[in-house]
């Protein structure tokens, strides 16, 4: 690490120790008022934001990005209006910080209740999506908590264009421009500092491939929330509404190929698979999804389907390839899921209360459905107004990652002068 990268991200942490003392002691209105501050300055930039978002795609089309990491990279008119929609949902959230709960008397005559917190300062390392830029500032921010967030190099432009958005509404309502940094240098060198500085920094998240979050979590000196993969389902149970599964099946795989949240592996059961999978199969087909599947299921559709291996069951593939397997029960489904799934998102179709409430007690995942895509895993779909990132681990959060996942508690305790005899 050459010492004018590590001096720079001194200097960013030492900075964010300090307005995280701001953040904290923030008021509500003030936070809110940032956050509006933001969407409008967004508003009046969007040719700016296209701009600079153009010279990143044309950037990576030269490098050689594929489709995928294209598709997340693109910042276009409909994303610029979800970010200032994100901004003004979590600015209409309710603010957890200071709020108290659980207040109880002791025996002693004391009361004791817990406070909930910021964590401080939370690093973010993301890779493509610009708009990762507005979710984890905003919410941040609405937490109480100062940022340093560090994006990929194929998207410096874009991002650039973001933070000066950020620091005009930081600055309308005179919070310091340390409380969102934008990490101004590509230097890979940048994250290792980041992750390696418990002095400045209270926890990291991570977004982007498994390669950079298996690094950071090798690496890093402070906690990470996070996830390495999104091998996410659908089963269909026998007693699913085929209508129902049909729909939810091919939105969870084809209403866009590169998301976490996207079907790798559709699950079918046996009863049902002859009448449910040839018409799934046609849908597929017409948007070039390419199949790979089990015997059963190869038999069923044709030997264009290629033969699923091992690795397969545990692929995230972000691309339009979906792999197929028909079960003997709802046990099978949800032990396959289990075995090879990545704990991130998985949806059961049926019509069965007893089978629904089996599924939603014995999948062990961050987020599971009934009737739904998996598409909806998301902080936007939940109400969160936006996300930092989807957790899997268990400790300190998990699935899509909110506000609430950005504070901590503290025990608060009410005396009279009591004292402990």
């Amino acid at each position: 690490m050459t010492d004018s990268v590590l001096d720079y991200m001194t200097r960013l942490g030492r900075a964010a120790r300090e307005a995280s003392r701001v953040t904290a002691r923030a008021t509500t209105a003030q936070k809110n008022n940032a956050l509006l501050a933001v969407a409008r300055a967004l508003d009046g930039a969007r040719v700016e934001l296209l701009a600079a978002n153009e010279k990143d795609l044309a950037a990576g089309r030269a490098s050689g990005l594929d489709d995928a990491m294209l598709d997340r990279l693109a910042l276009t008119p409909a994303r610029i209006d979800e970010m200032i929609e994100g901004l003004r949902q979590v600015a209409a959230l309710p603010d957890p910080i200071g709020s108290i709960r659980d207040m109880r008397y002791m025996p002693s005559g004391i009361q004791v209740g817990k406070m909930r917190v910021p964590l401080g300062v939370i690093g973010i390392v993301y890779e493509s999506r610009p708009n990762v830029t507005i979710d984890a500032a905003s919410l941040c921010l609405k937490s109480g908590n100062a940022t340093i967030l560090r994006g990929g190099s194929e998207a410096i432009h874009s991002n650039q264009a973001i933070a000066r958005c950020i620091q005009l509404g930081l600055a309308e309502v005179g919070l310091p421009a340390a409380c969102v940094q934008v990490v101004e240098t590509t230097d890979r060198a940048a994250v290792g500092a980041l992750i390696t500085m418990p002095e400045f920094v209270d926890v990291i998240v991570p977004r982007g491939g498994k390669g950079l979050i298996e690094r950071i979590s090798r690496d890093a000196k402070v906690p990470v929330i996070k996830h390495l993969d999104g091998v996410c389902h659908v089963y269909i149970d026998v007693a699913a509404d085929l209508d129902k599964a049909i729909r939810v099946a091919d939105n969870a795989k084809t209403q866009r190929y590169a998301p976490c949240n996207a079907m790798e592996t559709l699950l079918v059961h046996a009863d049902v698979a002859d009448r449910v999978l040839p018409p799934l199969a046609s849908v597929y087909r017409d948007k070039q999804v390419e199949l790979r599947g089990c015997e059963r299921t190869r038999e069923l559709l044709g030997s264009d389907v290629r033969e699923a291996v091992e690795d397969d069951w545990f692929a995230e593939y972000n691309a339009p390839i979906l792999a197929i397997r028909v079960v003997d029960s709802l046990e099978q489904a949800v032990e396959h899921i289990n075995h090879y799934g990545s704990h991130h998102t998985d949806s059961i179709i049926t019509e069965n209360f007893s089978d629904a409430r089996r599924f939603l007690t014995e999948v062990d995942s961050s987020s599971v459905m009934i009737n739904a895509s998996t598409r909806f895993a998301d902080g936007f779909e939940y109400g969160l107004g936006a996300e930092i990132g989807i957790s899997t681990d268990k400790l300190h959060a998990r699935g899509p990652v909110g506000l609430d996942g950005l504070t901590s508690e503290k025990y608060v305790v009410f005396g009279d002068g009591h004292t402990r005899s």
